[in-house]
């Protein structure tokens, strides 16, 4: 190999000037340059907007994804440039496992049958899951991984070298103070009674010699002292940059909000199209006396299923004929009433539902037009409308 021995001399030379003068200001025996106020601002603010963007990812990437060995496998994936497989979310996963025990248990019973309910509704709950991450990747994390492995690390590197920069010119003050008090103690007239006259000479010559130090330095300070003005000025303008960092980080912060709450506006939704489906409607659960979900004040378009009106009326839900249909006038068949036993407790929504008790039997029947998923039960001189899913159908 070719070395070039005097640039490997100068910078060694270098590194141990700045090595001496790092050290002296340690132990307070250096003078040191202190930037303006201005400017420790603009680096206190640059330092906590790093700090608090990797404590934000950080928790941003536990919020998508809770478990830390998948977090590890998909950030060596990503380190490696290489494709992250798709992997299945909880929801899907548990839709899955509901929808293979339906099978297997029977899905002709009322287990069964709600067991698939509820695996269809998990597993769109996995889907919406699934691009909600998926967005949230790219419109939020992505960002602030870019800034810091883009404009933070030039940001870093600038700044250190604006640190040796002013090592090197604190290290040419020192060595300029140095050679004016040498020059100044070698210019005092020595004398003559005490000295002899051959250090006259001496005297003159050394006080040459310090004259041309202190010139050398005065040269070598000058240049440090340009060199550390211009770096300071291209930091400043990295710095004054942060600004345009949190206005960005603004916009994609707007972003990673309104993909939360489409999200939560589609879990919303499923889970009330799932209610309607087992026949429990907010507000109808047992002691509950105030509607299921406030209603929201937005609307904007990702909300607006959010705000449909909540808790109707299973009247409400009935074909028209049914809805007007006075069930005290309602005579049972001659032929098709059947005997139930009652899985689970179920409080009846309006006057029109017949509120049930865990094991109890009941008499059921249907009427022409009636929603398949509802039957008409009897209990002594009591009758209402009953949902099939809290039934067990006897001989």
């Amino acid at each position: 190999m070719d070395f070039n021995m005097k640039k490997l001399a100068s910078d060694a030379g270098i590194f141990f000037t700045r090595a001496v003068q790092f050290t002296e200001e340690k132990f307070g025996q250096a003078e040191k340059t202190e930037l303006d106020a201005q400017f420790e601002n603009l680096l206190a603010r640059a330092d906590s907007t790093k700090n608090w963007t990797e404590k934000i990812l950080r928790q941003t990437e536990v919020l998508l994804q809770p478990n830390p060995s998948a977090r590890v496998e998909e950030f060596l994936y990503e380190k490696l440039d290489r494709k992250v497989p798709s992997r299945v979310t909880n929801g899907e996963l548990l839709a899955q496992y509901m929808a293979e025990a339906a099978s297997e248990l029977g899905p002709t019973t009322p287990y069964g049958k709600t067991l698939i309910k509820v695996a269809e509704a998990e597993k769109r709950l996995g889907a919406a899951e699934r691009d909600f991450i998926h967005t949230a990747s790219i419109n939020f994390l992505t960002p602030l991984r870019t800034f810091l492995e883009g404009d933070w690390k030039t940001i870093s590197k600038e700044r250190r070298l604006l640190h040796n920069r002013r090592l090197d010119l604190d290290a040419c003050k020192a060595r300029l103070k140095k050679a004016k008090a040498a020059e100044a103690k070698a210019t005092t007239v020595p004398d003559f009674q005490e000295t002899r006259p051959r250090n006259y000479i001496l005297s003159a010559s050394a006080s040459a010699l310090w004259n041309d130090e202190a010139d050398k330095a005065e040269q070598e300070l000058r240049v440090a002292q340009t060199e550390f003005d211009r770096q300071a000025e291209v930091t400043r303008l990295l710095l004054e940059g942060i600004s345009s960092t949190h206005v960005n980080h603004l916009r994609c912060l707007h972003e990673f909000v309104e993909s939360q709450t489409t999200y939560y506006a589609q879990c919303y939704r499923h889970m009330l199209d799932l209610q309607k489906q087992l026949g429990r409607f907010p507000g109808t659960f047992v002691g509950t006396t105030e509607p299921a979900s406030p209603p929201l004040s937005s609307t904007s378009p990702t909300t607006a299923a959010a705000t449909m009106p909540v808790g109707p009326s299973v009247a409400g839900l009935a074909p028209p004929g049914e809805a007007a249909l006075r069930l005290e006038e309602v005579a049972p068949p001659a032929s098709g009433t059947r005997k139930a036993r009652v899985l689970y407790d179920y409080e009846a929504a309006d006057s029109s539902e017949l509120a049930l008790l865990a094991d109890e039997l009941i008499t059921v029947y249907s009427l022409p037009g009636m929603d398949p998923d509802w039957l008409i039960g009897e209990r002594g001189n009591k009758k209402g409308k009953v949902p099939v899913t809290y039934l067990e159908l006897l001989s």
